[in-house]
């Protein structure tokens, strides 16, 4: 929801001290709200204090009542306690209800994290939080929120990149932020601190990742002969189920970008709306203007087609290697 607290938000207080008594972490990207909480660990409470002042609780086998208790305690050779309690979905209706009254008096000196998968936000419980605007929204992020992220997180890790390298990761990559933080880890521990397009590409390029991508860039170049090529070598590398039905995705990805960009061309348009269309992916715009030369919007609206079609076979049983040979071969043609 657009009034819930976004992760930098809670990152910016605990730079300033400011941490709130209790919030609600919540969404499906494991990683970035696992991240949060490792950063609120190591500035919240001192190494030498945290065996006394950070306990850990479970939702399906703890009694909130010895939760409350305590996130009452005084901290022991610290100034904050922290008490996370995970897997928060799990408690009943009535067990959450236990929770309220610690809630409309915190304890200053604790700061209190439920951690939960899908709250219901109809319940007075979780409602608590929003009210509050304590509740953290750590759903995966959107397009536009990528390339803010990959260039924010190397600034954490002390690597220093360019736009035309973030956007080269989140080509490659894509928008998973575990995978993301990966990649900009292995920049940084081979080149250390500034890393510039050449060093980018010279690191991923090597990586199964990178293959896909090409297969990708192939198939709207429409070289039929090299994509098979790329195909083959990349369903060596995956499991084929899963690699099948990945391709399958890109290629849907690759195809819709072709569109917009077609689109915006027939309406007698260029680079910059182009850009303003697909994003701030601007070095990868001329590529995908030249590549939708090579389409008709017949040729694309038919792509999409062959691609609901063949993902159709893929999970119905199909063999993967001869549906997305034939794929490809009818998509170059």
């Amino acid at each position: 929801m657009s009034g819930d607290l976004h992760s930098e938000a809670v990152l910016g207080s605990l730079e300033k001290g400011r941490l709130a008594p209790f919030y609600l972490f919540y969404g499906s990207d494991e990683f970035r709200l696992e991240r949060v909480l490792g950063e609120i660990r190591r500035l919240l409470i001192p190494e030498s204090a945290r065996d006394f002042n950070i306990q850990i609780f479970y939702g399906d086998d703890a009694d909130p009542g010895v939760i409350s208790s305590s996130a009452c305690s005084i901290p022991f050779m610290a100034k904050h306690r922290l008490i996370i309690v995970r897997r928060t979905e799990d408690f009943s209706k009535e067990k959450l209800e236990k929770f309220l009254p610690y809630l409309e008096r915190p304890c200053e000196s604790t700061c209190l994290i439920f951690v939960c998968s899908k709250p219901d936000f109809k319940r007075s419980f979780y409602k608590t939080f929003r009210a509050a605007r304590r509740a953290v929204n750590f759903e995966a992020l959107q397009e536009r929120d990528i390339l803010p992220w990959i260039k924010r997180t190397a600034r954490e890790i002390g690597l220093k990149i360019d736009g035309q390298v973030c956007v080269y990761l989140h080509q490659m990559v894509g928008n998973n932020t575990r995978e993301l933080y990966v990649e900009l880890e292995k920049l940084h521990l081979r080149y250390g601190g500034a890393v510039g397009i050449a060093d980018a590409k010279g690191l991923v390029i090597h990586s199964r990742i990178y293959t896909i991508f090409e297969l990708m860039d192939q198939i709207a170049a429409k070289n039929g002969a090299e994509a098979l090529t790329l195909l083959n070598r990349f369903l060596e590398e995956e499991e084929k189920r899963a690699g099948s039905l990945r391709v399958i995705g890109m290629l849907n990805r690759q195809v819709r970008l072709l569109f917009q960009t077609k689109v915006v061309l027939e309406k007698g348009g260029g680079p910059k709306e182009v850009a303003k269309k697909l994003g701030p992916a601007h070095f990868l715009n001329k590529n995908l203007i030249k590549q939708s030369r090579l389409w008709s919007l017949k040729d694309l609206e038919r792509g999409l087609g062959l691609l609901y079609q063949a993902d159709g076979w893929l999970k119905s049983g199909s063999r993967p290697k001869p549906v997305l040979e034939n794929l490809i071969i009818s998509l170059c043609i």
